[in-house]
């Protein structure tokens, strides 16, 4: 959970990088807040409440997926590549799985050799 705070601290930060599990850790923890409201609003018939989650999350994931693309030193504008059809979304799911860049990168340093996230 410490994963997911961590990136809706960063919730607008676009530079730097993130690691694998920062971004997987948001993705999962965003999925589960994602269908609860889905079910809330499913019992409640009130539908419209999945999009407060949506809103919500919206930039701190445009932002966590920028870093993590950087991580893997591209641009954070290959977001936009998913907009392509079924190629799009698999090519940018490829590179969130992509391990770092080792060492530096012209996006910052390694953040798998900063000091272990408690």
């Amino acid at each position: 959970m410490s994963w997911f705070i961590e990136a809706l601290k960063k919730y607008a930060v676009f530079s730097g990088r993130a690691r694998r599990k920062e971004y997987w850790m948001f993705a999962l923890f965003a999925g589960i807040i994602y269908v609860v409201f889905l079910v809330l609003g499913l019992v409640t018939k009130q539908t419209w409440l999945v999009a407060i989650p949506y809103l919500g999350f919206l930039l701190p994931g445009l932002a966590v997926t920028a870093r993590r693309l950087h991580d893997t030193g591209r641009s954070g504008w290959w977001i936009l590549f998913g907009f392509v059809p079924l190629v799009g979304g698999i090519t940018l799911f490829v590179f969130s799985v992509l391990d770092s860049e080792p060492g530096d990168n012209k996006y910052g340093p390694n953040p798998k050799l900063a000091p272990a996230h408690v």
